[in-house]
């Protein structure tokens, strides 16, 4: 009996062992060129443990296809056409808040790499990134890990103050006097943040092009900021989304 209690025990090791060596970490491709796509795809599927099982050229059909696959990682491209990526993962984090996004571009400006996490991405790489090493990125922002690329690491650390600097600690006057964002507005500076143009705000709260310009001319005064950019980069820095 004692044999065979061990060797049950070591068959189940092997099965054990066996079904974590053969574990995939499924991948969804979303990004409108088909020659990126198509080139991802072979360079991640020469992974054992990597396997995309889903790809598409818009969020709008990503988004169903990711709520129908359910993979682990989601790589997408920021610029993509009729919905963009930031706006994408705003939407399939609402859904499936699990799954792991990673901003797959070629975008370097500072705002673009904040509004990215403030979305909800988990990894920012530009496009130039080695095969090899994307996929190391997949599996660690797979297992929970957030990732920056090193290119654009530096920008995103030169946006923040030095603790040295004046200003960088708010007086108790500056937290007084600071005027707090109504609900609405709060709303609206969440669309800042994805990049979405005064339109594209007006038909997603149903209100008219007018209606949302004065919106965001009151965010603006209220952050005491020039320009959209700087209240989508603020709003990132301070935690207003």
């Amino acid at each position: 009996m004692t044999n065979g209690g061990h060797l049950i025990m070591n068959e189940t090791k092997t099965a054990v062992k066996s079904e974590e060596q053969t574990k995939h970490i499924n991948v969804v491709i979303v990004e409108d060129f088909k020659l990126t796509r198509v080139g991802l795809r072979c360079a991640l599927n020469t992974n054992p443990d990597i396997n995309v099982v889903g790809e598409c050229e818009n969020a709008i059909v990503g988004l169903e296809l990711i709520s129908r696959i359910k993979p682990d990682v989601v790589l997408m491209d920021l610029g993509l056409p009729e919905m963009n990526g930031l706006e994408a993962t705003v939407k399939l984090k609402e859904m499936m808040p699990s799954v792991k996004v990673i901003a797959l571009t070629s975008h370097e400006q500072e705002e673009e790499v904040l509004a990215a996490f403030a979305s909800g991405m988990n990894a920012y790489c530009l496009k130039d990134i080695d095969p090899a090493k994307l996929a190391e990125v997949i599996r660690d922002v797979a297992q929970g890990v957030c990732w920056i690329d090193p290119q654009v690491s530096q920008l995103v650390l030169n946006s923040f103050p030095n603790p040295g600097d004046v200003g960088f600690f708010p007086s108790k006057t500056d937290v007084a006097t600071r005027v707090p964002l109504t609900e609405r507005e709060c709303e609206v500076l969440k669309h800042l943040v994805m990049g979405k143009s005064n339109t594209e705000i007006a038909k997603e709260l149903i209100v008219s092009v007018h209606t949302a310009k004065a919106h965001v001319c009151s965010i603006l005064q209220k952050m005491c900021v020039n320009d959209r950019v700087q209240a989508a980069v603020k709003a990132v820095k301070e935690g207003l989304v």
